[in-house]
């Protein structure tokens, strides 16, 4: 089933995909901010239909927010590999803070825009990811938990 929520006018779109990055400060007094909100932070998104209807927004460029139905898509992470890396296993992510910025994998390593202690459900493990740094990285798809 479809979550409903806002995004600005300008990337309503269907099939664009995003990551939902949280709540903000700026936005505690609006009044369609449980919309906005609905989502999970951190969680992959695509909106599968744009609504005609438009509502105020002080953040988006244009100031309007168009009304989408989105789905919930499943993610991946670059996770260290260890023996408990098993597909099926419940896992608690954790960040590498791994400091080396032009780093490609850098999100996926350190967790940006996730939530601390962020549960999930190994799918399946991809192919090894070169880290500049030496560790041994596996790119895993994941669910949600």
């Amino acid at each position: 089933m479809p979550k409903i929520s806002l995004i600005g006018k300008d990337l309503a779109k269907e099939g664009i995909e995003f990551v939902f990055a949280g709540p903000l400060p700026t936005c505690s007094d609006c009044r369609v901010k449980n919309v906005c909100f609905n989502l999970e932070q951190g969680h992959k998104y695509r909106v599968t239909k744009v609504r005609e209807q438009l509502n105020p927004c002080i953040i988006f460029n244009g100031d309007k927010v168009n009304t989408v139905e989105v789905e919930e898509l499943e993610d991946f992470f670059i996770i260290q590999e260890s023996k408990k890396l098993q597909e099926g296993a419940i896992v608690t992510m954790k960040s590498m803070n791994c400091d080396y910025i032009t780093c490609p994998n850098i999100e996926k390593c350190n967790l940006y825009y996730q939530k601390n202690d962020l549960k999930v459900a190994i799918k399946s493990i991809g192919q090894n990811v070169n880290c500049p740094k030496g560790f041994k990285m596996k790119k895993v798809q994941v669910t949600y938990k």
